[in-house]
């Protein structure tokens, strides 16, 4: 049996009294690339805000590496590696690349950030072209990997990524997934991702969860759920 790095058990969770997700599983296994697909409005960007402890869970369980996380600060699970890659990325205009960078590093020692800049550098040689440039002069493209490329600097094995081709040419979008995917391989990341683009996230998947009005409603491998009737239709266009 695969070690697990991320267990959700009977998530529930919304904003105030609206409730946005109800009874969520999920399982995500160690190095492995998982994918949550859903319509809008389906509560992906909530689950990865209450896996990230933006959003306090109504009731659940969250168990990283383990641990009960499940009320644990967002800054405390940076520290112990978990990272997420915003929907809008939230970068800091004004601020060039390698200052962009550098903050993603303020929770690792001095001594470290050298060596995760050139981390960063080697897996989006653009970047460091860059590196002096105003991040909010960056293409879509560009501003997309120096968010992800920011949130290798805090050290991560559990990355998550909120709809990271969102507004990206659908070529661009595939090259930045297919970067995720190198980038797993060496660096032993566990990734999961939030994504509407169904030819981005099959690419590399190994296993996926269909959320739809706040549960979810498929799960399974690329092939698994592609032969589920209503699944297919939605969201492979069959």
């Amino acid at each position: 049996m695969k070690e697990r790095e991320l267990v959700v058990r009977g998530l529930e969770a919304g904003y105030g009294e609206m409730q946005v997700l109800w009874s969520v599983d999920i399982e995500v296994e160690k190095g492995s690339f998982t994918v949550i697909l859903g319509p809008n409005g389906a509560g992906k960007t909530t689950l990865l805000k209450a896996i990230m402890g933006i959003v306090r869970p109504f009731s659940g369980k969250i168990v990283y590496r383990g641990e009960d996380v499940t009320y644990t600060p967002p800054h405390k699970k940076v520290e112990m590696g978990i990272t997420l890659v915003p929907e809008g990325r939230r970068l800091f205009p004004e601020l060039t690349v390698e200052e962009n960078l550098i903050l993603g590093a303020y929770t690792q020692g001095i001594r470290d950030i050298g060596d995760r800049l050139e981390l960063v550098y080697n897996v989006f040689p653009r970047l460091k072209e860059r590196r002096a440039q105003k991040a909010g002069t960056l293409s879509g493209g560009e501003q997309q990997m120096l968010a992800i490329g920011r949130a290798l600097m805090s050290k991560p094995s559990l990355l998550m990524l909120d709809e990271p081709s969102q507004g990206l040419a659908p070529k661009l979008a595939l090259e930045i997934v297919e970067l995720l995917g190198r980038l797993r391989e060496g660096e032993e990341l566990t990734i999961l991702m939030v994504e509407q683009n169904v030819a981005a996230a099959l690419r590399l998947a190994d296993f996926i969860y269909v959320l739809e009005q706040g549960r979810i409603v498929a799960s399974g491998t690329p092939e698994e759920v592609a032969s589920i009737e209503d699944v297919r239709k939605a969201y492979f266009g069959l």
